[in-house]
């Protein structure tokens, strides 16, 4: 695995377990693939983790980190962006889900502009 990814998409996670296997499918399946994916466990108690720790076994992109109590999505994202190594930060809600071109499009309007 890359040690400095290009994007760190960052994931709070709290009683998503409709959604988050859709946002962690949008992620793992991106054309641009040069990125980690730091999932935080904001405490919840449905089975949202689960679903993640199963994704997690099969892509070595993923990273979970757990808060100590349920500490709401802003902490969690800035618990998240201290263990990030991207030269970039995704943040996304556990109910989102992007499109397969999110990053590479990204990339390229970043590469193509950056002065």
């Amino acid at each position: 695995m890359n040690t400095h990814p290009f994007f760190s998409i960052i994931i709070p996670v709290h009683n998503t377990e409709q959604y988050i296997e859709r946002c962690l499918m949008s992620c793992t399946q991106q054309t641009f693939q040069d990125l980690e994916i730091i999932v935080v466990d904001d405490c919840g108690s449905d089975n949202a983790m689960e679903i993640v720790q199963s994704y997690a076994k099969n892509d070595p992109r993923i990273q979970i980190i757990h808060n100590a109590k349920n500490l709401g999505v802003f902490t969690s994202r800035i618990n998240g962006g201290k263990v990030a190594r991207g030269e970039y930060i995704i943040c996304l809600d556990s109910d989102d889900f992007v499109s397969p071109l999110l990053c590479q499009t990204l990339h390229q309007t970043i590469t193509t502009h950056k002065g």
